[in-house]
C-alpha cells in the first residue's frame, strides 16, 4: 500500500521525493519483493529495454526469494532497504526502527555482499526518529512523486496514463514487484519505458539521479 506523504529535502532531514534540478533524468522504483514470478517478469522487461531501476526491498521476502534479488543485483539494479518485516516505522521507538533496518541489511548479506544507503519507509510513513537514524548511518529517505496505484490493482491503461500525464524531470516513480492477486505492473511498464525514453527521458536508479541534489 501506498501514503500520499511526500517531503523535499533540506540539509537537516535527508528526505527525498524527486530532484528538481534533473530536467531529463526519472528513476523508477519498485517496493515489496523480490517475488518469485513478479520480479522475474520485470526484470525480464528493463533487460529488453536497458533500464536501470531502484528495488526496496523486504528483508523477509529476501529470505523467502533470494534469487530473483541476486539476479536483479547482478543486472547492475539498485537495492534499497524496506525494512525487514514492512511494519510502519512512524510509532515505533528508535530501537524497533533499527532493528528492523538492521535486520534487514544482515538478510541481505546472507544473499550477496551489498550496503544499501537508500531506505523507503513502509507507506512512505516516517518520524523524526527514522531521520535521525538515516543521519547517523549515512542513509536517504527515499519517497516518490507519482504513485501508480499499481498496489490497488489499478489498470494497466491507467497507469500509463498517470504517469504520462504527470511526468517530470527529477520525478521518482512508485512501482511494486510483489502484489497480492492481479498485476499490471509488467505490462505497464512495457508500454511505459518506451514512450518515456520517445519523450526524452532518460532512466537512472535513484543514487544517480539524487547525485547533485544537495
Amino acid at each position: 500500500m501506498a501514503s500520499t506523504v511526500f517531503s523535499t529535502n533540506v540539509k537537516k532531514e535527508p528526505v527525498y521525493n524527486c530532484n528538481k534540478k534533473n530536467t531529463n533524468k526519472i528513476a523508477i522504483t519498485f517496493d515489496d519483493g523480490p517475488h518469485p514470478r513478479l520480479t522475474p517478469k520485470i526484470l525480464d522487461i528493463l533487460k529488453k529495454y536497458d533500464v536501470k531501476a531502484t528495488f526496496f526491498v523486504i528483508g523477509v521476502n529476501a529470505k523467502n526469494y533470494p534469487e530473483p534479488l541476486k539476479r536483479a543485483i547482478s543486472e547492475g539494479h539498485e537495492i534499497g532497504n524496506h525494512t525487514y518485516s514492512h511494519n510502519i516505522l512512524k510509532s515505533m521507538p528508535r530501537a524497533k526502527i533499527e532493528e528492523e533496518i538492521f535486520n534487514m541489511e544482515k538478510q541481505l548479506c546472507e544473499i550477496f555482499p551489498y550496503r544499501p544507503k537508500l531506505i523507503r519507509p513502509p507507506c512512505g510513513m516516517y518520524s523524526e526518529s527514522l531521520v535521525d537514524i538515516a543521519n547517523d548511518e549515512d542513509y536517504k529517505i527515499i519517497l516518490w512523486t507519482i504513485d501508480t496505484h499499481d498496489w490497488a490493482h489499478a489498470s494497466t491503461d491507467s497507469i500509463v496514463n498517470n504517469v504520462i500525464n504527470h511526468i517530470k524531470g527529477g520525478d521518482i516513480i512508485l512501482f511494486h514487484d510483489y502484489i497480492s492477486g492481479k498485476d499490471n505492473t509488467p505490462e505497464a511498464i512495457d508500454i511505459l519505458i518506451p514512450k518515456l525514453k520517445s519523450m526524452g527521458y532518460e532512466f537512472v536508479t535513484v543514487s544517480e539521479l539524487l547525485r547533485d541534489a544537495d
